[in-house]
């Protein structure tokens, strides 16, 4: 049986162990399986990768700190200092980045129409590295926005910033699943129908944040078309012909 799962604490928030479940069923796929593991410390990690992992996801708030533990990372990964996909071959742990591919796939057609330039991004972990990456490759001036120093804070955010950055994307886990009455604390009331609000989260299907962007009359997409995406092309990596592919 091939296993592999996906990483982070908690995880009672995450879709992939359903939606690996019914991939496996649709395809057919008797010889595999998908697990959460909750690892409350990174450093449990080598125990894990002794059962027999064949291959790992990794979700908030890993996607950095899991890094020292892999032997090879691909260029994406390496760039972006930020992994989201593991595969382990004869005991080797290699590194990817899937949400780059997701991200973009996901965002791209929703901007295809759109006159934008700049864009905000509400925190600074692992996975808004890869949303900043893609945005800067798309053309955009990118801003972190945190509550720490990484970037400008959240009380910086007045009209005239809000206007001229329409682009406007959440990588914190506010709003997620328990705790649905959060987010960011961003000003709202400054945003209109040029704006594009994207939340990362798909759990709930439509966070606060991005329910008073839709009042607002902003376009509004949340994560789960990225999760997908970025969880096919997982799978395509951890699948991928060992004897015949260049290793990162």
């Amino acid at each position: 049986m091939r296993k592999y799962g996906l990483i982070g604490f908690p995880l009672s928030h995450s879709f992939s162990p359903d939606y690996f479940k019914k991939k496996f069923e649709q395809l057919g796929i008797l010889d595999a399986e998908y697990t959460s593991y909750p690892l409350a410390n990174i450093d449990k990690l080598p125990a894990l990768i002794n059962e027999g992992i064949n291959g790992l996801n990794v979700t908030i708030p890993y996607k950095e700190k899991v890094m020292p533990y892999l032997d090879n990372l691909d260029e994406t990964s390496r760039t972006i200092n930020s992994v989201n996909t593991i595969k382990v071959i004869d005991g080797k742990l290699y590194g990817y980045n899937t949400d780059v591919y997701g991200f973009e796939m996901s965002i791209a057609p929703l901007l295809s129409d759109k006159n934008v330039s700049r864009a905000l991004v509400m925190g600074t972990g692992g996975s808004s590295k890869a949303v900043a990456y893609v945005l800067k490759k798309l053309g955009l001036e990118v801003r972190f926005v945190s509550t720490s120093n990484k970037g400008i804070s959240y009380d910086d955010l007045d009209k005239e910033i809000m206007d001229s950055h329409q682009v406007i994307v959440n990588t914190t886990p506010l709003g997620m699943y328990p705790k649905i009455d959060a987010m960011p604390s961003i000003p709202t009331q400054y945003i209109g129908k040029s704006h594009l609000c994207y939340d990362l989260i798909y759990n709930p299907e439509k966070t606060l944040f991005l329910e008073r962007a839709e009042a607002k009359g902003a376009m509004i997409s949340n994560g789960l078309h990225m999760l997908r995406l970025q969880a096919d092309k997982s799978w395509q990596i951890w699948n991928e012909d060992y004897t015949n592919r260049t290793k990162p």
